[in-house]
């Protein structure tokens, strides 16, 4: 476990911002978001990749801290993207995951210094989710649903169509002992009640964190997967009334229920400052 697992673990609100665009670094770390995810993937044309990868080094080298979204195994540019990262020991999103051994190469090229952060966005992914969790090196998974939905040949808000996808990952995370996931990207920007919605389906289906794709959407997300204030009292009331309490307020209490309630108070203090 390196010294930024704990962070990676209870980030709620995680944000993209474009390898492209390094005069946008200081104010995505400035948007309050708990990690900052430089992206050399998909925000990035591919006359621009080598210049996004040399952004994302000199912001590195300059004692910043972030996520790299390096582009997916296999491709033109994985290999120097991993190169750029791994000596920095910075956390790295590796895209399209879906190979435990690629993964466990990875882990072992970085001689185990870079947390990995699976983003599991196809239908192979999905299925082997379980092994791609338990892979060592492996600090929480991440999911994809944009690219996802495009396999699948749904659209990627629709809430039902992409439900056993996401069940499948917390299941999967939570049999592997990592933290829950993170949730995928609202695209919508202009209407704060489709992310208000997007947050409550992931967080009902266990997901603590979102990828976010503008600063305007952190606080949002931030606040949706802290603990409400009456998640809170609930908390509270359970442990107060002792281990040897067997009802609280009507609802029976036993020991997951107490280990639910010791959970949610953990969740109200946040996540550690951001990367």
């Amino acid at each position: 476990m390196t010294r930024f697992s704990s962070r990676i673990a209870s980030a709620r609100g995680l944000l993209f911002v474009p390898g492209h665009r390094p005069d946008r670094f200081a104010k995505a770390v400035s948007s309050g978001a708990d990690l900052v995810i430089i992206d050399l993937e998909d925000a990035v044309a591919a006359e621009d990749k080598a210049r996004a990868r040399d952004a994302a080094a000199a912001w590195l080298a300059q004692g910043n801290r972030a996520v790299v979204r390096v582009n997916p195994p296999g491709t033109p540019w994985f290999q120097e993207d991993l190169a750029g990262t791994a000596h920095r020991g910075c956390p790295v999103m590796v895209p399209k995951s879906e190979d435990p051994a690629v993964l466990a190469d990875i882990a072992a090229r970085t001689a185990g210094q870079c947390d990995i952060i699976p983003l599991i966005e196809t239908a192979a992914g999905v299925e082997r989710a379980h092994e791609v969790c338990a892979t060592p090196g492996v600090a929480r998974a991440a999911f994809g649903n944009v690219d996802l939905a495009v396999q699948l040949g749904v659209a990627a808000d629709d809430h039902t169509a992409l439900a056993y996808a996401r069940a499948k990952l917390v299941s999967a995370s939570a049999a592997a002992g990592i933290s829950p996931p993170v949730d995928g990207v609202t695209t919508v920007l202009e209407d704060a009640e489709v992310l208000r919605a997007d947050i409550a389906h992931a967080r009902r289906l266990g997901f603590t964190g979102k990828l976010c794709v503008h600063p305007a959407q952190v606080q949002a997300v931030t606040c949706g997967f802290a603990p409400s204030k009456s998640e809170l009292e609930w908390a509270r009331a359970v442990l107060a009334a002792g281990d040897s309490v067997t009802t609280v307020n009507g609802h029976m209490v036993d020991k997951p229920v107490l280990e639910r309630a010791r959970r949610v108070l953990a969740g109200m203090n946040g996540p550690h400052p951001a990367l």
